[in-house]
């Protein structure tokens, strides 16, 4: 049985997005209705937090400094200290019952992030592309809860969750053009009440699924086959991702929000940050690459 220990007990309400910050050796997370960025150096134990002001789904690195977050309104840039908060592309500005939710950056640095109902009404959601030049692009229509990406480690499979279908679908993926095609389950879940969350695919192309009410992180084969159960002391896990020096390390975030009282008292740790060793080796994630990076690469 893999050991799972605390590495923040953060108390956060809905924490989420837990993206591996190499330069720096921290666990980038956000506790989406706080409308914080969390950034915890996982060898001391500190995190401090950035406030931006509005619920935030998730955080990435940018290739030219700072940070590409997504918002209630769209996607923002803001800087590491903190500063600089700027809404760069407007997203279904016109839907104020949207907000947006998870996402993550392709190896070409284009983000994909989805949006959803904040009252949970199905099929009000859209998954977007941005790309350097900050237009977001639909790709997914009729999405409810847009959750878990990732890719496989040849960037030829995309994978996505859509949260209230309970399954994981895999597309064919073109890494040039960042076209998909091809939508096909790959796997399903019928248990009736754990939701498939965040996810990652390790360097193997084995794809790590928090367990949203299930309290586990469920391990599957490209071919969609069960492998691993792993306990977590909390019902409601979020999200995962690698980290590390050697990324030999599964970072899992979690959620209080929404516990009867019941659960409030089993589980004194809900909303903490979770780490253990899972046996398999990550990848490095991918950041955004926006314009400002394109020109700085060419000087």
């Amino acid at each position: 049985m893999r050991s799972v220990e605390i590495a923040l007990d953060a108390r956060a309400g809905l924490g989420e997005g837990p993206w591996w910050d190499e330069q720096h050796s921290q666990l980038l997370w956000v506790d989406i209705f706080a409308g914080e960025i969390h950034c915890l150096d996982t060898s001391s134990g500190r995190d401090r937090s950035i406030h931006v002001g509005q619920p935030i789904g998730m955080v990435a690195g940018r290739t030219s400094g700072g940070l590409v977050c997504a918002v209630r309104d769209g996607v923002a840039f803001v800087e590491r200290d903190g500063s600089g908060f700027e809404l760069v592309a407007p997203v279904e500005a016109e839907n104020a019952g949207n907000r947006m939710n998870d996402g993550a950056c392709d190896q070409a640095g284009r983000l994909w992030a989805g949006t959803m109902a904040a009252d949970l009404s199905p099929s009000q959601g859209s998954l977007y592309r941005i790309g350097p030049d900050l237009c977001a692009t639909p790709v997914l229509r009729d999405v409810s809860i847009s959750n878990g990406l990732d890719w496989s480690p040849d960037g030829r499979t995309f994978y996505f969750t859509d949260s209230s279908t309970r399954r994981i679908d895999a597309y064919d993926f073109d890494p040039e053009t960042g076209s998909i095609r091809n939508g096909r389950m790959l796997v399903g879940l019928p248990h009736p009440v754990a939701t498939p969350d965040g996810i990652a695919v390790d360097a193997e192309g084995t794809i790590w699924v928090a367990m949203w009410d299930g309290g586990c992180v469920q391990r599957f084969g490209p071919d969609g086959r069960l492998l691993e159960t792993i306990k977590i002391p909390v019902t409601r896990p979020t999200s995962v991702a690698f980290g590390g020096p050697g990324l030999n390390q599964l970072f899992i975030t979690s959620a209080s929000v929404g516990l009867t009282e019941r659960q409030q008292a089993d589980e004194v740790h809900a909303g903490a940050i979770f780490v253990l060793e899972p046996g398999a080796t990550g990848r490095p994630p991918g950041s955004f690459r926006d314009e400002n990076s394109s020109a700085m690469e060419a000087e």
